[in-house]
């Protein structure tokens, strides 16, 4: 058997290597012409890390990032809203790591390259359509120059192509991306550790504008001054989209956190110490029933694109990869086992799409504004609300991801 995996990002390089691991040979073909460290920050949950060290590569990624001591939750005045401990912190076996995507992709194109060759690995190479019978899947390919590429043949395909993946749109030719107002822009700046130096931050809301923040790379001057990755976001219903990776300005933002100077973080000055600043959209797509069509299917982002909240997204393509890795080794009809994989994850990760879009981790924050009228509070955070309703919504939001600490999911401690 073999299989063509389209797409040769973060889940499309980890189902190579899950299917190496059982001995399932595969090709892997890329759109890129080369592959570069680009892309900004990405937070590794434990229970993406337990798919790391299920690939060998997890000391690898916590080496080349910062393990998260905290994750502490602010109000858009900088107020403390709530803090719990993260990783092994936490009673977790793993840690929680924030480094960069570019590194954490470099790590696993190398161990594709050492473990199943160069000859797996074919960039340059486009997805152009995809043809299947009976007995397999042809797929016809490109050059990045628009040159017709000898087509390839395969006993199954599998798209890792992203959000907006072109093998998906050969079956669902209508679909939209769902936008519901909501831009970000994302930035890395080196900056001063921010309390611990070890904490991510959540402050404000979509409604009023909000910062995620958190380290990526320690002493990176060698003055001990860190990489700082950071990702503003706004909802106003009716704006128009943002274009994908195309650079911002810090003028495009800094009017919404002009204000955002708290005793311990100077945000405008975060934003103007930027050395790049990216604009993205924050869009996702409805959760389909159906992933699989005859001997072709879907993973990660081009099956179940979500909002980046959570920092989910990753984990669930490596899920994905180790699951479908497992079904394919388990013999029997190689088309069946694309449908077990389907009924395994289809309902796992339309949950977590809803759950982005209505009860995110930052509803902690959301919950607080409702209490205090979306204004500063006088006294602590637990004259309007109690830690242990903040801590609910946390845990909430672990189970429906799949990480939940008193379910075990691979990764508890002990």
């Amino acid at each position: 058997m073999r299989i063509a995996i389209v797409g040769g990002g973060i889940g499309g390089l980890a189902l190579a290597l899950s299917l190496h691991r059982h001995g399932i040979a595969c090709d892997v073909y890329e759109t890129v012409p080369q592959v570069r460290e680009i892309g900004v920050g990405i937070t590794l949950l434990p229970h993406a890390m337990r798919e790391l060290a299920a690939l060998g590569l997890d000391k690898q990624a916590e080496a080349e990032g910062i393990e998260n001591l905290e994750s502490v939750f602010f109000n858009r005045w900088g107020q403390f809203v709530y803090r719990e401990p993260r990783g092994r912190h936490g009673g977790y076996a793993l840690p929680e790591i924030g480094l960069h995507r570019g590194k954490l992709h470099r790590i696993l194109y190398e161990a594709v390259l050492e473990r199943l060759g160069p000859g797996a690995l074919h960039l340059d190479h486009r997805c152009a359509g995809v043809e299947q019978d009976t007995a397999g899947v042809t797929l016809r390919l490109q050059a990045s120059t628009g040159a017709p590429r000898p087509a390839a043949r395969a006993d199954l395909l599998v798209a890792c192509d992203g959000v907006n993946s072109a093998v998906r749109r050969e079956f669902y030719p209508r679909e939209q991306l769902a936008f519901a107002g909501i831009n970000t822009w994302r930035g890395v700046t080196v900056h001063e550790p921010i309390l611990t130096g070890k904490s991510y931050l959540r402050i404000g809301s979509i409604d009023t504008g909000k910062m995620v923040i958190y380290p990526i790379v320690d002493n990176v001057d060698g003055q001990g001054r860190q990489l700082v990755n950071w990702v503003a976001e706004i909802r106003r219903p009716g704006s128009p989209m943002n274009d994908w990776n195309k650079p911002g300005r810090p003028e495009d933002l800094l009017p919404l956190f002009q204000d955002w100077r708290f005793d311990w973080l100077d945000v405008p000055g975060l934003i103007r110490g930027a050395a790049q600043i990216f604009e993205y959209p924050m869009v996702d797509r409805d959760p389909v029933d159906r992933w699989t069509f005859g001997r072709v299917t879907l993973l990660g982002d081009a099956a179940h694109p979500m909002y980046p909240r959570g920092s989910n997204g990753s984990a669930q393509a490596l899920i994905d990869a180790r699951v479908l890795a497992a079904e394919l080794a388990a013999g029997g009809d190689p088309v069946q086992a694309l449908a077990r994989y389907e009924q395994q994850r289809v309902p796992a990760t339309a949950k977590i799409v809803q759950a982005n879009r209505t009860v995110p981790p930052d509803a902690i924050i959301m919950r607080a504004d409702e209490l205090s009228g979306g204004r500063p509070f006088a006294g602590s955070i637990d004259q309007l609300v109690s830690a242990d309703e903040l801590k609910r919504i946390s845990d909430d939001y672990k189970r429906v991801a799949g990480f939940a600490l008193e379910t075990g999911g691979g990764v508890k401690a002990g």
